[in-house]
């Protein structure tokens, strides 16, 4: 079974993955984490993100890799965790930016398919565009939305609650920014899959929006037993 989930940054996409990989014992593909790798690879590699040569360069030298269970993911680069490190807001920005060159998403999406594919039970992926790109033939297709305000408000309150210093102000502003280059990038634009199951997340808590996913993917598995 493969469930897709996409939506904007902070619409929750990574806890839900999460706790329906673990509810339906399925692997756990965290995309938006992959591309944070790419980017730190591209930084390390000395590359300047906006020299798309250069960053395509960095990328294909590198490995980029998820290991364990979703809620202790490790991503490992070139064999090196570095879990910890793409959890930044540089991290986030500097992703969104190498994830609008088509050579990076492909490398990537290449990488995902092999490993979702790879698992004979399925998985779990989030990220922006895996109902209509990654696996367009998805078992169940959802997407995570919310008011750019709700979305600012919850990350920055994750940000300060592990200690992360910034404003709401400025968590709005990178929100906003983020939205606009994935709305706008010409290959494979953050777009709802005509078949998703659409779900706006502003005002419900994430009992409550597992809670419909849930009854969806059961919905999903009793359709596809009476074929």
């Amino acid at each position: 079974m493969i469930i897709a989930i996409d939506g904007p940054s902070g619409a929750g996409k990574s806890t839900l993955g999460k706790m329906l990989a673990k509810e339906f014992g399925l692997l756990y593909l965290d995309t938006g984490a992959m591309y944070r790798a790419a980017a730190l690879a591209s930084v390390r590699a000395g590359a300047a993100l906006d020299d798309e040569k250069a960053v395509i360069e960095a990328v294909d030298r590198s490995d980029i890799r998820l290991e364990g269970e979703p809620d202790s993911l490790k991503v490992l680069l070139d064999g090196q965790d570095v879990t910890t490190d793409i959890r930044t807001l540089d991290a986030a920005q500097a992703a969104s930016i190498v994830s609008t060159i088509s050579e990076v998403r492909s490398r990537m999406v290449e990488l995902q398919r092999s490993i979702g594919e790879q698992d004979k039970k399925g998985c779990v992926l989030e990220g922006r565009d895996i109902g209509s790109v990654v696996f367009p033939n998805a078992d169940i297709k959802f997407f995570l939305t919310a008011k750019p305000e709700a979305r600012a408000r919850r990350r920055f309150e994750e940000d300060r609650a592990k200690g992360r210093e910034s404003t709401y102000e400025k968590t709005l502003a990178e929100i906003n920014e983020r939205d606009e280059r994935d709305v706008s990038r010409d290959d494979s634009p953050l777009v709802i899959a005509e078949d998703a199951v659409v779900i706006d997340t502003s005002d419900l808590d994430l009992t409550e929006v597992f809670e419909q996913m849930l009854a969806k993917v059961r919905e999903r598995q009793s359709e596809a037993a009476k074929v």
